[in-house]
Formats: C-alpha cells, structure tokens, sequence
C-alpha cells in the first residue's frame, strides 16, 4: 500500500509529531510513558465520556497499566469555569499529563487545563493581544496528547484555545507557543460514529479556516499552499464523510484538512470568525455551524480585494466558474448538500442585537486578518444579510 494514502500508517512532524492511522489509539500507553508521564488526566465533555472514543481511549490507558483519571465537565462553549475547575482535578489527582480528547471544545479545554496547571496569573492574562503571553510560567509545563475526535477546528495542532470568558460574554482566545500539544493521535476510527449533522458542521469549520487563511492579506506562502490543499481535501471528502460515516478513507482525509486548516489559520483569520465569536458567546451556537452560516456573506463582502485568489481556488477544485462567483456558488451548494441552513435564524437566532455584535466583533483579535478593513457599518451589513 502506498503510504501516502490515508489507510496507511505514518508519523509525521510539522512541527507536532503526529500519530496517524486506524487503531493508533492501541499505542497511546506507550506515547504517555514516551513523555515521562505516567499519571494521566483524560479530559473531554460530558457528551462524550461515556462512547466508544474515550471508552476506547481508557481501556488503551488500563492495558498499559496506567491510572487514569477523568474530567469530563466540559460545555460544547467551553467557560472558564471549565477550565478552573479541570485544573483543580488535575491538582487533585497529582496528574503529570493531559490526554485532550472530543471535538474543539475538549481539545481547547484541556490544552488550557494543562497549561494553567502551572500558572499563578489568571486566565485572561493570557488573551491573544500583543504580548501577553510573555506573561506566562514556561517551567515545568504539562504535556498534551490530542486526540481528534471530530474534523474540524484542528485544535490538537493549534498554540491557542477559545474559552468564553462568563462575566463578559464574550469568546477570548487564549494563547501561548507552547499551548501545542506534544503528541496528536489521529485515528480515523475514533470518528466513525460522529453523526451526519456534526461531521457537516465541523468540516465547514475546517473550510472555514482554510477559506479564511488563504484569503488573508499577511505574507506566508507556506501557509497559503497548506490551505489550498485543505480546502481541495475538503472539497473532495467532507460530502463523503458526511454522507456516509463510515467510509474510513474519508474520515481520515477530512483529519488530515482538519489538521492543515489550523496550520495554515496562523497567516490570519478574517470576518468570519470575528462575527461567530460574538455571535456563539452570546446566543451558545456552534462555532462550525455559525461559519457555515456567515461564509458566503463574508467571501462576497471580500471578493473584490481577493478575486484573484478566489480565482485561483476556483481553478484548484475545477469548479464550473472560474471565479469568485464560482466559489460562492459552491459553498452555497455545499452548503445545501449538507443540509446546513442559509440564515442565522435557521439556527434559532431569532433576536441578534446587531449593534452589540458589530461592537464585539471590531474588538476581536480575528477582524485584523480581513481582507478588507472591517467598520461597524460593514459589520452590520454582513450580518443583515446573514439573519
């Protein structure tokens, strides 16, 4: 079997090592014991805790002989509550590593979980701005295993994790170079049995990082090429995966963009992000779904400063217009085939208060990487149309 096919197994640095393959979470004792630990903290949400992928994911521990703990009170928005509360388990159990399993919300969590551990500064000390993150303890930081369970934010390769901050309302993205995990397990079984609607809404997350990387105006042609091939991976298997969820190839290929979405998201991430931070904080909507929504507004919003890039994506997936049209029009259609609906109000966002969310979306560390400069007035626009 050739080995860059996705069936195949491979390890992989960049610059994370990755452990990609079917049943690579038979080996995730032999990665904890790898890192010096031997105490871990399995950390996920309460939706998840008692399937398949963290049942797996304990018994892979058990036969390994390690005791595992387990903290599972996470929110699909994770809170800082969360996180404060996971680091006291984690104190608790006299934990020396953190295995992040779930979709975002875990995977986000638990990096903060780990790195908060050994901190004394709070949280939002930490908030993407400047250089706040100078701020922090790098001494004896906890290890990270990720472990993808849904394709979608590729939080298990990201230096970051979104935490809604409760007293303000709002989403703040907490950030640190060495938040990256030190392994990632991407085992396409561990996601066979994600449902049709989930599969949909992450992997347009994963597109909605991709889209947003290669359309901002900072300079990273590496960045650019990685998010080119995610979204011809997206184009290619997020249909399949959604539609039939047990086809492993396509579960594993929508890992792998999931993935290179979040590498390529450092070169900036624009409008929609800045709108769906807001907008999840506020109303408690899924991130991935809120992007689905925002999308085509915002891409019609930019297309004039990106055609040529939109062009030239238009001409990657062979789309039948080779414009920026043409790349609305698919993400519409898309859209449409994964039963995602085309206004915020099909997502039961009946009474958005425009003004606050335009405010808070100015404000977010996303709306600097828009191809457009972004205005309260423009802000509003997008987000009437998209109601």
């Amino acid at each position: 079997m050739p080995v860059d096919t996705p069936t195949a197994t491979s390890n992989w640095s960049f610059p994370t090592a990755v452990r990609f393959g079917n049943g690579r979470i038979a080996g995730l004792g032999e990665m904890v014991r790898e890192l010096g630990a031997s105490r871990p903290l399995v950390v996920t949400d309460a939706g998840l805790k008692d399937l398949y992928p963290v049942q797996r994911t304990l018994e892979a521990l058990k036969a390994a002989g390690l005791a595992a703990g387990l903290y599972w009170n996470v929110k699909p928005n994770p809170t800082g509550g969360n996180v404060a509360d996971g680091v006291e388990a984690f104190r608790a159990g006299d934990h020396d590593l953190v295995v992040a399993i779930g979709g975002g919300s875990a995977l986000d969590a638990a990096k903060a979980i780990a790195f908060m551990a050994r901190q004394t500064i709070p949280m939002w000390d930490l908030e993407d701005i400047g250089d706040n993150w100078k701020r922090a303890n790098t001494a004896g930081l906890v290890p990270v295993i990720a472990i993808p369970t849904t394709a979608g934010t590729g939080s298990e390769l990201g230096r970051s994790s979104v935490i809604t901050h409760e007293d303000d309302r709002r989403k703040v993205i907490v950030f640190h170079p060495r938040m990256m995990p030190e392994i990632v397990v991407m085992d396409p079984e561990l996601t066979v049995g994600l449902p049709a609607h989930i599969t949909a809404a992450t992997g347009m997350d994963a597109l909605s990082h991709a889209l947003e990387a290669l359309s901002a105006p900072s300079f990273h042609p590496m960045a650019e090429g990685i998010a080119l091939n995610a979204l011809r991976l997206i184009h290619k298997w997020l249909p399949i995966a959604t539609h039939d969820g047990s086809n492993l190839e396509a579960r594993g290929q929508m890992l792998i963009a999931s993935g290179m979405g979040c590498v390529a998201l450092q070169k900036g991430l624009g409008a929609i992000h800045a709108l769906a931070h807001p907008l999840g904080a506020l109303h408690d909507a899924h991130h991935g779904l809120l992007n689905a929504v925002l999308m085509p507004y915002v891409v019609a919003f930019n297309a004039p400063a990106i055609a040529d890039k939109l062009e030239l994506l238009a001409r990657v997936l062979d789309l039948p217009r080779k414009d920026a049209d043409g790349v609305i029009d698919w993400i519409v259609s898309l859209r449409g085939d994964l039963s995602i609906p085309d206004k915020l109000s099909g997502m039961g966002l009946k009474d958005i208060d425009l003004d606050k969310v335009a405010q808070m979306s100015l404000l977010d560390p996303c709306a600097g990487g828009n191809p457009v400069k972004l205005d309260e007035e423009s802000v509003r626009g997008i987000l009437s149309e998209a109601k």
